[in-house]
């Protein structure tokens, strides 16, 4: 849709017969019939300077004129089938173990099918009907995240009382969260804290970095679970307990001791390791599981505590580098 309004368009004889919206969606090549369709029922379209009907047959010379961009409807996740490994359920909340490849809430950037199809929220709409309203309606229930590429444990909210609880246990650090990863390479010690702020990158803007100043304070403790001295290189498999939730806070900590997340190509980690014997081995997502969730029930203040083993895709990569 171009920017410079009011556009004027004529119709031709050769457009004799064809409907309002049909006409308009063939001249307005970057935009959808459907939201042509839009501009139509907000008056933004005359027709011989008159509000006119998207059915409108046009007779041939008329003067389209199109006043302005149509409002965009009230972003709002929906409800989809999609199947859901639910850990626990009651009426305050529920901990689902998210599978990797699965995005946790969409984003207002992406198209409406991209926005509106197979991420988590979509899944929970469905399985639980009800969920808190605080994060807004892109965001029902969620109260924290994992990356697309990163499977495990997260709590949602039913309710807005229990999301408000539960975010306070968060900001107040009270959530105890445990990871298991596998990096590239022996971290020299076997157990350690990074504390490294993260801002974005400025070049690269889907990244973030720990070389800027001025970033949001970020702590992630690890320690060493084996280490693996493999056909295909050296790989070390963490535990790693983050005291803050910033955005790829331990694929960029971990890949700031130049040991990144096996998968993790965003944070340098090849795409394929190799070896002369078996040849090479790929992993198509982050070698990062989010195994334990400890929090205190937003209602009865009881001590709750979840774990969740490590998906079939990372144990069966285990067992091919010989682990």
């Amino acid at each position: 849709m171009p920017q410079s309004f009011p556009l004027l368009i004529s119709a031709t004889a050769d457009d004799a017969g064809k409907r309002l919206d049909q006409f308009l969606a063939a001249h307005l090549t970057e935009t959808s019939r459907a939201r042509v369709q839009q501009l139509i029922a907000q008056q933004l379209v005359l027709v011989n300077d008159s509000i006119a009907r998207a059915s409108l047959r046009l007779r041939g010379g008329e003067r389209i004129s199109v006043l302005g961009s149509a409002a965009q409807p009230p972003l709002r996740a929906m409800a989809e089938d999609i199947p859901l490994d639910i850990v626990f359920e009651d009426a305050e909340l529920a901990v689902v173990n998210k599978p990797a490849g699965m995005t946790v809430h969409a984003g207002a950037g992406a198209t409406e099918e991209e926005r509106n199809r197979g991420t988590l929220v979509n899944a929970l709409l469905h399985h639980f009907g009800q969920l808190s309203s605080v994060g807004g309606e892109l965001r029902p229930g969620i109260v924290h995240r994992l990356d697309k590429a990163t499977s495990g444990l997260l709590v949602v909210a039913k309710n807005d009382e229990s999301h408000r609880q539960l975010a306070s246990q968060f900001v107040s650090r009270k959530v105890k969260k445990k990871y298991i990863a596998l990096v590239h390479g022996w971290l020299k010690q076997e157990r350690g804290t990074i504390s490294s702020s993260i801002s974005r990158d400025r070049v690269r803007r889907t990244r973030m970095t720990t070389l800027r100043s001025g970033g949001r304070e970020a702590v992630s403790h690890y320690a060493v679970q084996r280490r693996l001295d493999s056909p295909y290189g050296k790989f070390t498999l963490l535990e790693v307990q983050i005291d803050t939730g910033r955005t790829h806070q331990i694929r960029v900590h971990l890949a700031s001791l130049r040991h990144p997340v096996v998968g993790d190509t965003l944070y340098g980690a090849p795409r394929e390791v190799r070896s002369k014997q078996a040849g090479g081995l790929s992993l198509s997502r982050n070698f990062l599981h989010s195994a334990t969730l400890q929090f205190q029930h937003p209602r009865s203040g009881e001590s709750l505590s979840f774990s969740a083993p490590l998906p079939a895709e990372l144990e069966d990569f285990l067992q091919r580098l010989g682990g």
